[in-house]
């Protein structure tokens, strides 16, 4: 069950602090989403206030876009009973994030917590890599931690022999086979420091000088995203950061709440900070080439970057072959970034809806997935953002035009109003062959109580179940998984593998400071499964970026391998389709990162199978 089979291909072819929203990025929201006499009302509103206005509006040209029809209001069917168990220790799984806090209230200590499945040791099982802090004094601390996977789901602290044993002020994880040797590369986004580090055979090699990419003390990079954006063959690197900041910037902002004293201040106190796109050069270096590829966005008045990225998702969104990439930016406008297919990007987040929330403002957005969740051929950005702002669902009405904020008529909405939300990602958790959404949970300040009843730091994480396309809405909020949703947490990133290859879908979440949670996948539905590996020649050997359809009785699946997902979270280049109980063959029709497209016929299921690209 556990090992990889190749396979021959056939012969075709309110926020809870008082610093608000930057009111410029609202007003210029709203703008876009009116017409007529609301455009004369908001032009007033902007004279009245003109004096906190710092910049030129940004509007969309006009653009009629057919919106989906409403669904059937048929009740949804209750979601189905299974269960996560705590394995954490049971698992071997001794790793307690230490976050640096020392009773300063830096910024960072909060927002880390970042979490990796890969293959480290190519032996075919998930391992785990777990991010840590450190000390802010300079002091030796605890280094990140390396699990390796026994192929039943115990794992085993390798992370002095895999070379990964030194103190890092770490926030995610990068996993790419950037040189194109078959095994995964990392590299450790941080706090004025960030790592490069080669796979040589499951010991990883420093190799930060050779790369050249040089280090800054006041930038904070967060999410990662390896994806080959100029289609030359081999994965490039985007790195967002999030806000200029160092704890001398933090102790003058020396942000406050009442009744509490010295408090996580929000990035409304920050200027914003430049993303980095790297390209490869095909010999073991990478080349900052943000400003030329049109990733660097400014405020057209004050040239300040406007960017706090704190979620990646690169997709194609138009079809035409060329990767796109989303952004979730914290407190201002979310980016969608279109390839021009020569290498440079158009910053499109606002003529294509996601930008900005239904009601023209711009959230606390953290983490950050995609999927063609309906299985009706549209894409749909999900979003996590900050306490008292829904869930974002944006849902494209036509290939590569206009998304629009569905969740609240897809069941996420009001649920999710009232916590603070990190990671979450979609997967098929009951393998019914609909894709389901984990969000997890917690508030930044351990106080927030004090100044705000209705918060709480530690929060539950919540799963909502896909009930299909005949339901009144797509998602049901799930009530009783086990153990996760039993205990709040303060929730930050979130990743999933098969761990212990029975064919479902388990779940790690991870906290802001202690120990993380590993969670078994007690499911028991007798549905059935596929996961897809993908296999080529040349520097991109996993093809990231690739689309796999499924197709079986008569309804089709779509995946895109991807890694990056969510919030500072990685997950294994694998496309994991749950079939339900038909036992039917599955078509899987595989369209390579050049266009190539390559069709499998697979009659046996429940197993894992790597699919090498014969052709093209």
């Amino acid at each position: 069950m556990s090992e990889r089979e190749p396979l021959a291909p056939n012969d075709g072819a309110d926020t809870g602090f008082d610093d608000e929203v930057p009111e410029d990025d609202a007003i210029i929201g709203k703008a876009f989403r009116v017409s007529g006499v609301a455009i004369v009302a908001i032009a007033a509103v902007v004279a009245a206030v003109v004096w906190w206005v710092s910049r030129e509006p940004e509007l969309a040209p006009a653009e009629e876009v057919e919106v989906l029809a409403p669904r059937a209001a048929v009740e949804a069917p209750d979601p189905p009973e299974i269960a996560f168990t705590d394995v954490t220790r049971a698992a071997g799984i001794d790793f307690e994030r230490f976050n640096g806090a020392a009773g300063e209230k830096l910024l960072p200590e909060t927002m880390g917590g970042g979490v990796a499945f890969l293959d480290y040791d190519s032996d075919g099982d998930p391992d785990l890599l777990l991010i840590n802090g450190a000390p802010w004094d300079g002091s030796e601390g605890a280094p990140s931690a390396l699990y390796a996977n026994d192929g039943a789901g115990r794992f085993e602290n390798r992370t002095a022999e895999a070379g990964l044993a030194f103190t890092h002020q770490g926030t995610g994880a990068g996993v790419g086979d950037w040189d194109g040797d078959g095994d995964p590369d990392l590299f450790l986004p941080g706090v004025g420091a960030e790592r490069w580090l080669r796979n040589e055979s499951g010991r990883f090699e420093d190799v930060s000088a050779a790369v050249s990419i040089p280090a800054d003390p006041e930038r904070w990079s967060t999410c990662t995203a390896f994806f080959d954006h100029d289609r030359d063959g081999d994965l490039d690197l985007y790195v967002g950061s999030y806000v200029r900041w160092s704890p001398a910037i933090d102790r003058e902002v020396d942000y406050q709440l009442t009744g509490v004293g010295r408090a996580y201040g929000p990035p409304t106190n920050y200027p914003g900070d430049h993303s980095r796109l790297l390209r490869n050069d095909g010999a073991g270096g990478f080349e900052d080439v943000s400003a030329a590829a049109g990733i660097e966005v400014v405020n057209a008045s004050s040239g300040v970057a406007v960017g706090k990225a704190l979620g990646a998702a690169p997709v194609d969104i138009d079809g035409d072959g060329w990767i796109d990439l989303a952004v979730a930016n914290d407190t201002v406008r979310n980016f969608l970034f279109r390839n021009r297919q020569d290498g440079t990007f158009e910053e499109a987040g606002l003529a294509l809806g996601i930008a900005y929330d239904r009601n023209g403002q711009a959230t606390g957005a953290m983490g950050i997935d995609v999927a063609d969740y309906r299985n009706e051929g549209a894409l749909g950005f999900a979003i996590g953002n900050f306490a008292n702002e829904m869930t974002s669902l944006y849902v494209a009405q036509a290939e590569g035009r206009v998304f629009t904020d569905e969740s609240i008529v897809d069941g996420v909405g009001a649920p999710s109003r009232r916590y603070l939300s990190f990671g979450l990602f979609f997967f098929d958790y009951d393998l019914d062959g609909r894709q389901d959404l984990l969000q997890v949970n917690g508030h930044l300040e351990d106080e927030i109580a004090v100044v705000q009843p209705s918060q709480s730091y530690e929060q539950p994480a919540q799963l909502f179940w896909n009930a299909g396309p005949e339901s009144r809405s797509t998602f049901v909020e799930v009530q009783s998984a086990g153990d996760l949703l039993a205990r709040p947490l303060v929730g930050r990133g979130c990743a999933y593998a098969d761990i212990d290859a029975d064919g479902d879908l388990d779940v790690i979440l991870t906290q802001s400071s202690g120990r993380p949670v590993l969670l078994r996948n007690e499911g028991d539905t007798r549905h059935h499964w596929l996961a897809v590996e993908l296999a080529q020649e040349g520097g991109n050997r996993a093809g990231i970026g690739a689309r796999i359809v499924a197709s079986s009785s008569g309804r089709s699946q779509v995946r895109r391998l991807q890694r990056s997902r969510g919030y500072l979270t990685q997950v294994l280049p694998s496309a994991h389709f749950g079939l339900g109980p038909s036992g039917d063959p599955v078509q899987l029709e595989v369209t390579w990162p050049d266009g190539f497209v390559q069709t499998v016929q697979v009659d046996e299921l429940d197993r894992r199978i790597l699919i090498e690209r014969v052709g093209g």
